[in-house]
């Protein structure tokens, strides 16, 4: 069947659905409140059922291949497109909007800690990039070159920055003269550059969105301090706005950013039971400080290296909500990470009234500080429900002559189906709260999933045993020895996730070698 005939039998199907439940509703009593509407009514079932057939036809059921689910809904949902620079995204509107909001709201919470915002150059001379030894072997393998420029080659190659911790401690030696000039707290929005052999929408690409943040600090204890400051920054954003749980910690010496004293990590597991690395924070100590010569007069008029630190934190997050709330209908955004938080629908809009009450209901709502908008298209209603499951937007509402005549309108939860009537007196007043217990319920719910897919294994029978026949994080003793970590990999294309702050004692001994183990370490495969 073509897909405009199969969309015109939905939406033929669909007509006589509302038509019968219309007026069912109407015989419905009218709560002032918020009141769960019947589950079993005629009218979401059947247009649920709809829209779920739509979505099959549309979307690759995550069961069957969760990679091209995974496309399928980046690509309908219209989040980005690929271009003809192999490698490379065009970020779409609706896609572009999230990652709006997430810097948006990021922004104000740095800004609250004393971060001020700065822009450096996207070229990185090579003589810079030399000066920290292990910096540059680490990002060699990922670096993009230019060689020409004006049309003549240049005296000296420079890079497109794949990271900025050279420009900035080139920054700070300009800068940083007395221990007066201290802290220096700076962040940049930019993107980099890192020549990725495979690439994937939002996770990996050769050029991706971040922030990098980079600071200079007195001593050893205020750079730990703003390290662990940042981190938290971010674990509390990730929670409280993304709606997705994460695990703290400390990464292991082999997994530490190529140059750091000290890397630390929020890792999130996926729908899949992969983890992804969702955003870290480095302490530097003062070693680049040592490589670029970056010194101040200390107040004993002593001169002293500063101790710096550096944290990002990139657009995989908006991999990460697909991944831990989509559904096979598409798209789940958490309502603080929804560019459209509410849409109305008006139901048979031609009539009389219709259109004036869907706008009227869209002022109120938007006087309440809600992201919200009126589909007006001459789509048919079914279609309208589809496509806002689609794109994930948390909350539909949906008004037609007999609600108006009722006074009241029917919202429906994109995270859940759940079906509510609303006085149309009170609506607008109560949506905040309605979207906060969203957000809440979304949390629980990947809090709950990554809970029953963490296991913890005490011997390598039973570690193995956790990944060859589930998925998920396995807790696990480790010795601290980098053999175990590179055995383990090999074996079984594991990595260590983090140290978490809050350690467990699951045994005494390594998991890999039976050595006296000396941390807990969460592993997982990982994106």
């Amino acid at each position: 069947m073509g897909l405009e005939v199969f969309f015109y039998a939905i939406s033929r199907t669909f007509t006589g659905v509302r038509r019968a439940c219309a007026s069912r509703r109407a015989e419905r009593p009218c709560s002032p409140l918020i009141a769960q509407a019947n589950s079993t009514g005629k009218r979401g079932k059947e247009s649920n059922e709809m829209a779920d057939k739509k979505m099959v036809e549309a979307i690759t059921s995550m069961d069957e291949d969760f990679a091209q689910w995974y496309t399928d809904v980046v690509k309908k949902a219209e989040l980005i497109d690929y271009t003809s620079v192999k490698g490379c995204m065009a970020f779409k509107p609706a896609g572009y909007a999230i990652w709006e909001l997430i810097q948006q709201q990021l922004d104000l919470r740095f800004k609250e800690t004393g971060v001020q915002n700065v822009y450096l150059p996207m070229f990185i001379p090579e003589s810079l990039l030399q000066k920290e030894k292990d910096h540059v072997e680490g990002f060699a393998p990922e670096v993009a070159w230019v060689t020409y420029g004006g049309g003549q080659k240049l005296q000296e190659r420079m890079c497109v920055r794949p990271t900025s911790e050279t420009l900035f401690c080139d920054y700070y030696k300009s800068v940083v003269h007395s221990y007066r000039d201290l802290p220096q707290v700076c962040n940049q929005w930019c993107s980099v550059v890192r020549w990725e052999k495979e690439t994937r929408p939002f996770l990996r690409s050769r050029e991706f969105l971040w922030q990098e943040g980079h600071t200079a600090h007195a001593s050893e204890q205020e750079a730990e301090e703003r390290t662990i400051q940042m981190l938290n920054v971010y674990a509390d954003f990730v929670e409280q706005v993304l709606a997705i749980p994460v695990i703290k910690g400390r990464k292991t010496e082999k997994e530490k950013f190529a140059g750091a004293t000290a890397t630390y990590t929020i890792e999130a597991l996926m729908h899949d039971g992969k983890a992804l690395q969702s955003g870290t924070s480095h302490n530097f100590g003062d070693g680049f400080a040592k490589a670029f010569g970056i010194q101040y007069t200390a107040k004993d008029n002593t001169l002293q290296y500063v101790h710096q630190t550096s944290w990002g934190l990139s657009t995989r997050l908006i991999g990460a909500i697909i991944m831990v709330h989509g559904d096979n209908s598409g798209l789940k955004l958490p309502p603080k990470a929804a560019p459209v938080q509410v849409m109305i629908i008006p139901i048979q809009q031609q009539k009389d009234g219709v259109l004036e009450a869907a706008s009227k209901l869209e002022a109120e709502i938007k006087r309440a500080g809600i992201r919200v908008k009126t589909d007006t298209t001459d789509k048919s209603p079914g279609w309208k429900f589809s496509e806002q499951e689609m794109r994930g937007i948390p909350l539909r509402i949906e008004i037609g002559p007999k609600d108006i005549e009722a006074g009241r309108c029917v919202a429906c939860r994109r995270d859940n189906g759940e079906k509510l009537t609303f006085s149309l007196e009170e609506a607008a007043s109560k949506l905040p709260e309605l979207l906060e217990q969203i957000h809440n319920d979304m949390y629980e719910a990947a809090r709950r999933h990554r809970d029953e897919h963490t296991y913890t294994a005490a011997t390598m029978e039973e570690f193995e045993k956790c990944f060859t026949e589930k998925s998920g994080f396995v807790k696990a003793m480790w010795c601290g020895d980098q053999a175990c970590e590179d055995l383990i990999k090999e074996k079984l294309a594991v990595t260590s996730r983090c140290m978490p702050f809050e350690e467990e004692r699951i045994s005494d001994t390594c998991v890999c070698c039976g050595k006296p183990a000396k941390k807990m370490v969460y592993w997982g495969k990982a994106y």
